[in-house]
């Protein structure tokens, strides 16, 4: 006897508002409204195994509108993903629980992503099914060929990221994203219409999507809807008419269900008005069973699919293997070897953002899943290079992307090309933007994804452009958040090491700030210096009196004030600290032989001096930015805000005494 549907998104709601009222907090109302969606959903058009979370060609689901996660750990319990068991969800947003108060990547299999920050879900969800396009292009139809699903709420819509997600997915014709927007009417404050009337319909329209509706509890309209957007070119929008908190007799469609448990009286209610006469995270055994069944029918999917990539050619089925388990190719480093040694035999002067040009296209042949980008700055990044063919609608053959003047877009859709396996993504804006991309960032780091920023313009010495564009305390911000790696190199050696650097580490973001104006090739050894995150690159004639530390292009000014101070016989040696992470991360004996604790130290790097007093020390000085910078030549303003060689040695001699 078949189990009703309807009975099956109860399982949802009781499950979820018992969470919530057992956790004295959380938001029960969208699981409530959305559960006749998910449940549609999933066990008609979705297709995932929960003994294969990691299935390459599963369909993606994004909950957008991460306050809801109860909907989300719910679906993953119903359907019988080993790692969220029942008592799981009893422990709702405790402390080690895998059901924290907003969905978070890696705490349990399944979640696809973090969200919580609204809109976020819906611009990884276009970066996923970005990746998906791309490797379709490379890789065939028979082996990637799946959707993206994204459940949104009216948050989400009016978040500004929104914009810049769906015109990018509209643009690119990704025919093969299907968000659900959950057109509820309600937000914390109350009714969206105290502070929306967009016709949202009409704005997705604009940018280039299918747009439906549906009742969002008429179960065979959600299906219907679903299967429309299936068969379209175009991304689609189906804005699912629902009820938030549905039944909740006394509470629900108001935003007393939004963000509050219901109450004890409320849930009682509650379960005689769905028919639900079962005892709190009590599931009967027949609804539990539809809702495994629905769980075990994507392993013959993943069976056939299995079938498919055994009959591929043994080269692109290793590659296709070991691109989605984000394994680097065998010997991927060699070609940047071979162009760090032509580096130290042509010593060219050039900017870091073009060092970093001449990396990647040192990188990008032996690594074909390094996919770039740039929101709308591609020749002042210089993150393309000739081998880099783009990527445009209807064709996804290609490794570089126009992000257009979409940073945030960008960013947020790099982490959902990170989150779906199979290509590396890096983008490119000036540093100053980074502002932009910080919520992005910081879920880069949270998810600990490989996303790598290249960020050029790093300083007063990008010159005319002037202070709305001069970052001053971007690097001090981003060094403080956890798990970013920040590198400034000093010159092109340094470039292709800290690139190096990045490509490997697949445990967070890495930002590569990287100057415009030129500097000298400083470096004259090939040894991977950069690794330790500081070094010294110029070493004393005696025993060091004074260590000057310096980043990217103020290297070279500290060395021009080392011999300044070697000329007076103060021993002096220069560090350069392209990464102040890494070489925090060193022991306490490789930190005290690059900074002696008998020496006097002066750190000097144009931007915010905060930070520096850790590496200098109580008789150190800093030499650096105390205020925003200035339109007018870089020379110019290096002099004006007293970065020069001159003043750093000032700066030591004054503490020597």
């Amino acid at each position: 006897m078949s189990v009703d549907p309807h009975e099956m998104a109860n399982a949802i709601r009781a499950l979820s508002m018992d969470a919530v009222q057992q956790a004295n907090s959380g938001h029960p109302g969208m699981p409530m409204g959305m559960a006749d969606v998910a449940t549609v959903l999933f066990s008609k058009h979705l297709a995932f195994d929960p003994r294969r979370p990691d299935w390459p060609n599963r369909d993606r689901f994004v909950l957008s509108a991460g306050h809801g996660s109860m909907l989300l750990y719910a679906l993953l319990h119903l359907t019988g993903y080993s790692d969220m068991t029942l008592e799981e969800l009893k422990n709702f947003r405790q402390l080690g629980a895998k059901t924290a108060g907003h969905p978070e990547y890696g705490h349990a299999t399944g979640i696809e992503t973090t969200t919580g920050p609204l809109g976020q879900g819906l611009a990884n969800a276009v970066g996923m099914a970005l990746a998906e396009r791309i490797l379709a292009a490379r890789f065939g139809d028979e082996i990637v060929d799946h959707h993206t699903y994204v459940i949104a709420g009216d948050g989400c819509l009016m978040e500004g990221i929104s914009h810049e997600a769906i015109s990018l997915a509209g643009h690119l014709k990704l025919g093969k994203l299907v968000v659900l927007w959950d057109d509820n009417g309600i937000s914390i404050d109350g009714s969206v219409d105290l502070s929306c009337s967009d016709d949202q319909m009409a704005r997705f329209a604009a940018s280039g999507w299918h747009v439906l509706d549906c009742d969002g509890h008429d179960h065979k309209a959600i299906s219907d809807a679903i299967d429309a957007a299936r068969n379209e070119p175009r991304p689609s929008l189906i804005a699912c008419k629902t009820v938030i908190g549905y039944g909740a007799p006394n509470k629900q469609g108001t935003a007393a269900t939004h963000g509050a448990p219901l109450g004890a009286d409320e849930i009682a209610a509650t379960r005689e008005h769905l028919g639900w006469p079962h005892e709190p995270f009590t599931i009967p055994d027949d609804v539990l069973d539809a809702w495994r069944l629905v769980g075990a029918r994507g392993a013959s999917k993943a069976a056939a699919w299995d079938v498919r990539l055994a009959e591929m050619d043994q080269d692109r089925h290793e590659s296709f293997k070991r691109a989605s388990a984000g394994r680097l190719p065998e010997g991927w480093q060699k070609g940047l070897e071979a162009h760090i040694a032509k580096l130290l035999q042509d010593k060219p002067a050039v900017a870091t953002r073009k060092a970093s040009q001449m990396a990647i296209e040192a990188i990008q042949p032996s690594l074909p899943e390094l996919i770039g980008g740039s929101a709308d700055l591609t020749g002042s990044n210089l993150t393309r290079t000739g081998s880099m063919a783009p990527v445009s609608p209807g064709d996804f053959a290609g490794s570089y992307i126009y992000y257009g003047i979409r940073e945030h877009g960008m960013a947020a859709a790099m982490n959902g090309m990170a989150l779906h396996g199979g290509v590396i993504p890096f983008g490119g804006t000036f540093l100053v933007f980074t502002d932009y991309c910080r919520p992005s960032i910081r879920l880069s780091a949270l998810m600990q994804q490989r996303v790598i920023y290249v960020m050029t313009h790093d300083s007063i010495g990008l010159g005319e452009d002037g202070p709305t564009h001069q970052p001053v305390e971007h690097l001090a911000s981003l060094r403080a958040m956890p798990n970013v790696r920040v590198f400034r190199p000093a010159d092109a050696v340094e470039t292709a090491e800290c690139w190096k650097l990045a490509i490997e580490h697949d445990k967070g973001p890495s930002i590569l700030a990287l100057s415009r104006q030129g500097t000298p090739l400083l470096r004259k050894e090939a040894k991977d210096r950069s690794a330790k995150g500081g070094y010294i690159i110029d070493a004393a004639h005696d025993a060091a009196q004074v260590v000057l530390i310096a980043t990217g292009t103020e290297v070279a000014l500290a060395i021009e004030a080392k011999k300044q101070l070697q000329s007076e016989n103060i021993a002096t040696s220069v560090v350069s600290m392209p990464c102040t992470e890494l070489f925090d991360a060193q022991d306490a004996d490789y930190r005290e032989s690059v900074l002696p604790k008998d020496t006097v130290k002066v750190a000097v790097e144009a931007a915010s001096t905060y930070g520096w007093e850790r590496y200098v020390g109580d008789n150190g000085a800093i030499v650096g930015m105390n205020s925003f910078g200035a339109s007018a030549p870089a020379d110019k303003l290096y002099e004006h805000f007293g970065i020069t060689a001159a003043a750093v040695a000032e700066a030591a001699k004054s503490r020597l005494g």
